[in-house]
Formats: C-alpha cells, structure tokens, sequence
C-alpha cells in the first residue's frame, strides 16, 4: 500500500492583513456585523460557498486576492475599525466584574454535549447546543469568567438530504480540523496537551482543543488519536451517534474526561453548570477526587462538591432522559465505586436504580440531581412540569416547594438580529443598546419607530429569505437528480410580498409540524387565495432512528409536489444555524404546534419575535410567559387531552380559524394600500414586551445571581479551615438522619379574637418533640394555604415559629403568630425541618415531619 504524507500549506497573509487570521480564529466576529462584513469583502460569493466559514475562506482564496485587499484603503479601514473593537472588547471590564468586584475568585465550567456557536462549527444538532452556544456568547458580553467543555466531534451530527421520495438520509462527512476556527491546545513543551483515561478496561488518549468565544474559552475533548484502539477513536465521532453503549462512552469522556481536562490546564474551577444530565458524571469524579487529595469519607466530599453543582434539566418528559441499564453501568463502572467507598446498592442509588431489580435503569437526571445544590428548568411552565416529574424524591411537600427552580431561556440577540433590524434598533434605540439589552427603559423607545420604517425592514428581510430559499431549494432538487426543467423552475418558487408562514425544528412527532396538514383541503384553499394568498416554509431534521418523524417529512415532501401548491410549500433541507437565522429574519408568523406541555421552552420563537416576527402556538413552553392577546396568538389555553389525535383534530381547525379569520387578514389590511398598520402595531408591542426579557444576557445574568454566586459563595464557607465546615455538615447531617424518626409536632392549639377580621392575628402553639436532636437543628412551621375549595389550595406560606422552654413531657413548646391580610377560607398545619447554617435549602435531606 502506498504511505501517503500530509502536510499543510497556509495562505500567506501580506503584512497590512495578517491580523484577520488573530480575527477568524475567536468566533466573536460572529456577532460583530462589521466583522461578518469585513470577511464578505474579500469575495461576497466564495463567503457564502464556504458557509460563512472565516477560516476555510482565508485557506481558500487566490493569493492575489488576498494581496488587493492589502491595498485596498476601504478594506484596511475596516479592518482597523474591526480590530480596535475587538481588541476594546477583550480588554475592558464589563457587567460582571463592576457588579461583583468582591467575587474575583468566581470561576465557572460549563459542561455540555453540545455548542451551537456558528455553523462553521457544527457540534450541535439543535436547541440544546444552540442555546449553550449562546450562553458562551452572553457570558463573554458579560465578562461572566466561564470556561466551556464539551467534545469535539470528528463528523458532528448528520447532514440530512431527501431521496426521490421525500425520505430523509443522513450523511455523516468528516471535518477537517485544518478548516475549523479550533485550535489544538500545546503545552509549555511545544508539545499537544493530552491525557489517558481508562474506560471499560482499556486506556483512551485525549486530545484537548480550544475554540475561542470573546472572552470564554471553550475546550472541546477528542478521542481520535492514531493510538487509541478504532473502537475508541469512535467515541467522539459522531455527536449522539451509535447505541446506547457509545452514548455512555460519550458521557463518560465528557464528565470524567472533562475534569481531567480541566486538571491537565490547571484550570479550578468554583462552579460546575451541567447543561442536562449528559455530563453529570463529572459529579463522581469531583468526589472521587476530594476524596483522594484531601483524605474526605464519601459523605464529606459529596457535601463539598454538590454545593457547587448546578443543573439544568431540558426535558418536560421521562423519555428524554438518558437512562443506562445497571449491567452497563456496571461494566463501565465496577471499578470506579470502590474509589468511592461505596458498594453496588449505594452507587446505584445516586441514579435513582434500585438495585434489586434489574430493570430498574439508572437515571443521569436522578444523579443529577442528587448530587447539585441548584436545579432549574428552562421555563416558567417547565420549572412546574419539572417539579411534577420528581415530585416522588420529595413526597412529603407540596408541588410548589419542591426545590426545582426554573431560568426561562433567552437567545442572544447579536446573533440573530436581521441586519435591518439591527439598523432600525441602532436608529432609534440608540447605538449602545446591546449593551443594555435587558433595560426595559431603553426599549420603550420601541414605540417611536415608524411603522413604514419597520414594514421595509421586515419586507427586505422576508426578500432575503425568499432569494435564500430558492437557491437552496435549486440546489437541493438537482443533487436529488432531478431534470433540468424542475431545478429552474424553483426560481420561481415563493413570492416576494407573500404572508409567509416559518416552522422549523426537531421533527419529532410531539411537535406535530404536520397539524397544518391534517386538513389539506383547508390547507390548500388557504395557500391559493387569489386576494390573501400564503406561502409556507419548513424545515427540520428528525432523529435518524425516528421512523415517524421521518414519515411526517415525507408526507409534506409528498403535499408540496403537488402541481397547485408546488410553489407555494418549501421544505428546506439540513437544518442549521444559517437556515434557522434566514427563517427567523424574514417570515412574517412563526408557527410552533407541540403538545402541551412538552415543549420546556422553544427557542426559535423568541429569536423570530426579535425580528419583528409574531407568534402563533399552543400554550407551551416560553410562549405561555410571552403571550399576551396584542403580540401574537395562542391555539387553545394549554388544554390536556386524552386521547393524541383529538388533541391534533381540535388544535388542527382551531389553528385554522386563526389564520382564516384572524392572522391572514390582518397582514392584508392595508389601508390606502399602504402598511399593514394593525400589523406593525403587533410587531412593536411584540417587541417591546419581549426583546427585553426573552434574551441571553438577562438569562446567564440570573444564573450568575441565583445559581453561580450563592453556590460559589458556600463553597468557598466549605473548604475553609481544611474542610472543617464540610465534615461538620456531613456529620450533622448522618446525626439528623439517624434522629429523624423521634420528630413530630402534636398539640396545635390556635388562638384568634372571636370575629376574626382582617387586620385580626392568630396564635399558634404546638408540642414539638425532637427526640435526640436540638432546637437549633430544625426549624418548625407554620404552614397556611389560601382554600380556593375543597380540593384545591393556594398561596403557600410558611411562617417561623419560635422555641420556648422545654417541657416536663422532653417536648419543646413553639410559638408563632399569623397576621390575616386578606379575608377568605385558610388552612394550616405546623411542620418540622431540618435546619444548618450550610444547607442550601432545608429540603436537601428531603426529611419533613407534619403535625400529627
């Protein structure tokens, strides 16, 4: 066989240029428009054929190019402009550091499958990486001191192309890292940084590289080292790729592996933010690890570690959650409880498995959680659905005080902006906007805009979109080999001034993005009306074991063929970053379909509505926060139904309804044939109500606040003194356990005036005793609810009670008081906690005793 040798040959960069490769290598210039402009000049055409790809244009240019843009004065002005606010932004403080002088020593890892930064990095495959991609974005705009991990893979997620019959394939290519803006990390030794880690028996290789985000640094792990067995040179090759073997492989590398990592850098961290349960195994190694260089039993290090463990859960269904088998957690980890101090039930147990039965699976959630002092869903209605889906861990509370909080998700606004939009907001918002993106006061100037000024942003947008749509859709018909007549004919596809309907997402079949379909009649008398016509563009992957999905794409692959909707209905192929920004710049309605309640958020809508784009969907995910009758319209009330296909008839023909009689007609009432008025009055309240809060940099601002902070703040109480606090806290708390079962509260007595007014007071007396425990280790309650009627209470309020004397019986006397703000029907009960200056919530050891 002949030996084939590689090397590589850079572009040579003349003099007055060279700082454009300092420039493609930090994604920042994905957010920056001058920089995004700066790039196109070199070759408008060969930006857009290398997918906006800085680093793949600069290899690929013609040397002359090159050179006339090094004399160019146009050119090299921008270039400087582009520098110095590159450099200004790396330099100067920002949000963090003024707010939080005190808390220089924060540092926070941010672990995720999956980071959607720009589509020249394709390592994600939808909302999940996208969003942790702009977390980085925002974290760096406000110099939060993050550190991102993640792995790097080889041949990322699939690229998806139609066959002749609408079916979705997949196609894997393998990335060449000599293209990509990522960068091998070397040692002080000139040498590639890497590590060895065992798994399953064998010793794996890993390679460490870094991409560049602003101010973060995100360090991508990689297995595909020439030396490691093929097996394991597959572990970081596809993102989700192969069974459920390689997907704990995955896992492992990523949570066990990305501490390594983080040790290989001498990077120490003070907070770990786990962006679903991919990465929770990262947890045991930082136990495994305190353990080892700090002699700490298991108890005490848990204490230390899970007060800085953030996690934040995404799904809205138990199916969503990786779950292992014990036989392949016992493969994988039989030799790593030991290190633990734990045997095979207690290890076990941390995933929720119970260990005499086999089928019991073992839940990367459920560890998770266990083992983090902060949890969170993605949205308000997530944060309840979240609290339901575990409310078995905390039996004796009621749902609402379950300690599972949510962080509504935002998007990052830079990122997704139209540059119209970007123009108009720079207009009339003035040009410091993005830097108080969370200012309520700076949008209110919303309402100045002019409604002609904000329909042709909107119309050149949605311009862009239909230039866009109809060189992808050629593109696609031809490599689908289709005849020369139908590649041509999709210039014709679309209309300019056409309402245009958006939907784009995952295409799984809970998102229903055939419930426009189910009535094609309707659907095809909406699409040809002569005075309001509609067009239609979709796009979307589904997961490639995912038969259904994949059906739902070949029936409206099938739909649009046909000859009187054929130029009305597009499907644009491979969903990605670039095709998702074109969508939610220039269509008119996004249109969102899931099933209530298993959206946990949808991102895409708050990206279109930043556009100027309203909103129509079921009252799911974010949209139930953002709705309000003025912005935008919901199908139905978040209504439950038992039977799926009623649930898709209903909301079918409610949707319809909308749009025949509400949607369609305000975009065409044009009075004077002139601006939709009603329309682009929509558009400013729908910006003015959710630009402000449905954005990244309010988002990572409350992680810092509510999650980053107070967990780093107690662990720096907990490794003080040489973990003094920790092993104290771990003691008090096998203490509390152990003298838990002789807690109870008896003999409530209430005292209250005669007529009870308003304004009027309660006493509230009761016997507590607590065994072999102290006053100081608990806190008892008053517990009041509002009753609404028999069975339905709310406004939970627990209100201290204080501890008297000690009583001849061993029982404590407590006494509290209730001041009656509002008149109506209450309901109390006292109850017991535990209670330590160190617990982050007095729920963590999920132990409650209720008066008897």
């Amino acid at each position: 066989m002949r030996r084939l040798h590689t090397i590589r040959v850079m572009p040579s960069l003349p003099e007055p240029i060279q700082r454009l490769r300092a420039l493609a290598f930090d994604l920042h210039w994905s957010w920056n428009k001058d920089a995004i402009d700066l790039f196109s000049r070199l070759d408008p055409y060969h930006w857009r054929e290398v997918g906006q790809n800085p680093i793949r244009q600069i290899a690929e240019l013609p040397q002359e190019k090159l050179e006339n843009a090094a004399k160019e004065d146009a050119f090299l002005n921008l270039l400087d402009k582009v520098t110095q606010d590159f450099n200004t932004y790396r330099e100067e403080s920002a949000w963090f550091q003024s707010a939080n002088p005190e808390e220089s020593d924060l540092k926070v890892a941010y672990f995720s499958a999956e980071f959607g930064i720009h589509e020249c990095l394709p390592m994600y495959s939808g909302g999940l990486g996208i969003l942790a991609g702009d977390h980085l974005k925002a974290a760096s705009d406000l110099s939060i001191p993050l550190v991102g991990v993640g792995l790097f893979y080889r041949r990322g997620y699939f690229r998806q192309y139609l066959n002749a019959d609408g079916w979705q394939q997949e196609n894997y290519p393998r990335y060449n890292t000599f293209n990509l803006p990522i960068t091998q990390v070397m040692g002080e030794d000139g040498e590639p940084v890497m590590f060895r880690m065992p798994i399953a028996g064998r010793e794996v290789i890993i390679q460490i590289w870094i991409v560049k985000v602003g101010r973060i640094d995100l360090y991508l792990l990689d297995t595909g080292h020439a030396d490691n067995h093929p097996d394991d040179r597959r572990i970081t090759d596809i993102l989700y790729g192969g069974d459920t073997e390689m997907r704990i492989r995955q896992e492992i590398v990523l949570g066990i592996g990305g501490m390594k990592a983080l040790a290989e850098l001498k990077i120490e961290p003070t907070v770990f933010h786990m962006n679903e349960g991919h990465s929770a195994f990262l947890s045991l190694e930082r136990i495994r690890r305190r353990m080892d260089d700090h002699q700490l039993t298991f108890n005490e290090a848990l204490e230390v570690t899970r007060v800085s463990h953030v996690f934040t859960t995404h799904t809205p269904v138990p199916a969503g959650i990786d779950r292992f088998s014990q036989e392949l957690v016992n493969k994988y980890f039989k030799d790593f409880w030991p290190q633990l101090g734990l045997d095979y039930d207690r290890f076990m147990s941390l995933g929720g498995a119970n260990p005499k039965d086999q089928t019991s699976p073992f839940n990367m959630a459920t560890m998770a959680i266990n083992l983090s002092a902060y949890v969170n869903g993605v949205s308000r209605l997530h944060g309840e659905v979240s609290r339901k889906m575990w409310r078995h861990k905390w039996p004796s509370l009621d749902l609402n005080e379950i300690p599972i909080d949510f962080v509504t998700n935002g998007v990052h606004a830079e990122s997704w902006l139209s540059p119209e939009m970007v123009h108009v907001f720079d207009r009339y918002l003035g040009a410091d906007w993005k830097d108080s993106s969370q200012d309520t006061e700076v949008w209110k100037h919303i309402a100045k805009i002019s409604n002609e000024e904000l329909w042709r942003a909107k119309e050149r947008s949605r311009q862009r979109l239909v230039v866009f749509a109809r060189e992808r859709l050629a593109s696609q018909l031809e490599q689908r080999g289709e005849s020369r007549v139908t590649v041509e004919r999709a210039s014709d596809a679309l209309d300019m001034e056409t309402f245009t309907i958006g939907f784009a997402r995952r295409f799984a079949t809970y998102k229903r993005a055939n419930l426009l379909f189910l009535d094609q009649e309707r659907l095809l008398r909406l699409l040809t009306d002569p005075d309001r016509p509609v067009q239609l563009i979709l796009a979307g992957k589904a997961h490639p074991k995912d038969e259904p999905g994949k059906n739902i794409i070949r029936e409206i692959i099938h739909v649009a063929r046909d000859a009187g909707v054929r130029d009305k209905i597009v499907f644009l192929e491979n969903y990605d970053i670039n095709v998702a920004r074109h969508m939610v710049q220039g269509t008119d309605i996004w249109l969102n379909t899931p099933r209530v309640p298993m959206e946990a958020s949808g991102t895409s809508g708050m990206k279109a509505v930043l556009n100027g784009t309203l909103h129509v969907s079921t009252f799911d995910g974010w949209w139930a926060e953002g709705y309000s009758p003025e912005i935008g319209w919901t199908i139905g009330h978040g209504e439950m139904y038992d039977e799926p296909e009623e649930q898709d008839q209903i909301e079918s023909e409610l949707l319809f309804d909308l749009l025949e009689k509400e949607i369609v007609p305000t975009f065409y009432d044009r009075p004077q044939g002139r601006v939709p008025r009603n329309w682009t009055d929509m558009m400013k309240s729908s910006l003015l109500r959710n630009c402000p809060f449905f954005n990244t940099n309010r988002m990572v601002r409350e992680y810092t606040e509510r999650a980053y902070l107070p967990n780093h703040r107690q662990w720096r109480k907990m490794v003080a003194d040489d973990y003094a606090p920790a092993k104290k806290l771990s003691e008090w708390k096998e203490k509390v356990r152990q003298g838990w079962g002789g807690v109870r509260a008896t003999n409530v007595q209430l005292e209250s005036p005669e007529q009870l007014t308003v304004g009027g007071q309660v006493q509230v007396h009761s016997s507590v005793y607590l065994g072999k425990l102290k006053p100081d280790d608990v806190q008892v309650e008053i517990y009041m609810s509002r009753d609404i009627d028999d069975t339905l209470h709310q406004g939970y309020h627990p209100i201290l009670m204080e501890a008297g004397d000690k009583q001849d019986d061993g029982s404590y006397h407590y006494h509290g008081s209730l001041d009656c703000h509002r008149s109506g029907a209450y309901s109390l009960s006292v109850r017991v906690l535990p209670r330590h200056e160190l617990l982050r919530s007095p729920h963590d050891l999920q132990l409650i005793s209720w008066e008897e």
